[in-house]
């Protein structure tokens, strides 16, 4: 079976990123699916195998064709650019910004060449990268502009639950202000490419309502009646096979058994928090989460990326217990998409 190449950023050196990354590299299924190359700073990597007594090689490269892809090794495209005396786990920096930073911009460059068959990006602290002077609200957003793609949006992906979002990073006034009919079909239409190149034979849309009980005939705002309703009709017009708009409160029940294939969310914490609360398994007694599952896919853009749907972790990074689970299945969510392209 084909396997891809997949180049996976490191995230953000003072985070977990360079941990998952390396123990998802550890784990057979990656390497049996795919072909994959770290991509950030060596000593970033070195440091951690060090420090956690991981059972695996660097072998830094300068070019994505010198990789070996040989078991128990990392390949590491080095793009030396972290001064590790500057770097504290757990603590925001410009200079573990800028350098987490550079590895997307770098994967972006080469998969738009075609070096790479798809991306896959560990967790960046906004902050640190506003700091190191990158202004940009995320990923998705980093990936747009490097990519000149103006029609994008966020899907979320953990076994049944699939989400995409009409606005992310913005304040809940903007949400409420962008439902807009144009953008609704937009995403349902982007959700509708990403369930059929995730091999999904469930197509059925459920998208939500914005205000309490979807408006409720506009007792509780016009929105849903305005702007939603046309989409729906839109939508069912362009072929396909959506309801709503639909309380949250009843979709996202819904969703979890698969009676829908994908939803339709009008703003982020609409998507995010019912999402989290499917793959996100908190410890309470150990204060930490035992297991983080989740894709976040960006749709719309010529290149396909995928990352892990969660933080940066600061408060375990470098302790050895974050889980590589939500790498692992971005990884494979990435090759699937590749396969599939």
């Amino acid at each position: 079976m084909y396997k891809p190449i997949v180049g996976i950023t490191m995230g953000d050196p003072a985070s977990i990123g360079p941990e998952i990354a390396l123990k998802a590299l550890l784990d057979a299924r990656v390497q049996d699916i795919c072909r994959p190359i770290l991509v950030g700073d060596a000593v970033v990597f070195q440091q951690i195998i060090s420090r956690l007594q991981l059972p695996i090689a660097i072998h830094a490269v300068e070019q994505v064709s010198e990789a070996r892809f040989t078991a128990g090794e990392a390949d590491v495209l080095d793009l030396k650019n972290t001064d590790l005396s500057k770097i504290t786990f757990g603590e925001i920096s410009a200079e573990a910004g800028n350098a987490s930073f550079e590895a997307v911009t770098k994967v972006i460059d080469l998969a738009l060449k075609g070096e790479l068959d798809a991306t896959v990006t560990g967790p960046i602290n906004k902050k640190s990268v506003n700091e190191a002077g990158h202004h940009f609200a995320g990923h998705t957003e980093i990936y747009a502009h490097y990519t000149q793609t103006k029609k994008y949006a966020m899907l979320l992906v953990e076994e049944n639950m699939k989400v995409i979002h009409v606005s992310t990073h913005v304040s809940l006034r903007q949400a409420c202000d962008l439902v807009k009919k144009d953008r609704i079909v937009e995403v349902t239409e982007l959700l509708h490419q990403g369930l059929v190149s995730l091999g999904e034979n469930n197509l059925k849309i459920g998208i939500a309502g914005l205000n309490p009980h979807a408006g409720d005939s506009g007792l509780f705002g016009t929105e849903d009646d305005e702007e939603i309703v046309p989409a729906v009709e839109e939508a069912r017009k362009r072929g396909y096979d959506v309801e709503g708009p639909v309380p949250a409160d009843t979709l996202f029940s819904k969703a979890a058994t698969g009676y829908y294939g994908g939803i339709v969310a009008m703003y982020h914490d609409q998507g995010h928090i019912p999402f989290k609360l499917t793959g996100f398994k908190w410890n309470a007694e150990k204060k930490q989460m035992d297991s983080v599952k989740g894709v976040n896919i960006t749709m719309g853009l010529p290149i396909i990326r995928t990352s892990v749907d969660h933080g940066t972790a600061f408060e375990i990074a470098g302790k050895g217990v974050a889980s590589p689970d939500a790498m692992i299945l971005a990884i494979e969510s990435a090759v699937q998409l590749a396969r599939n392209k």
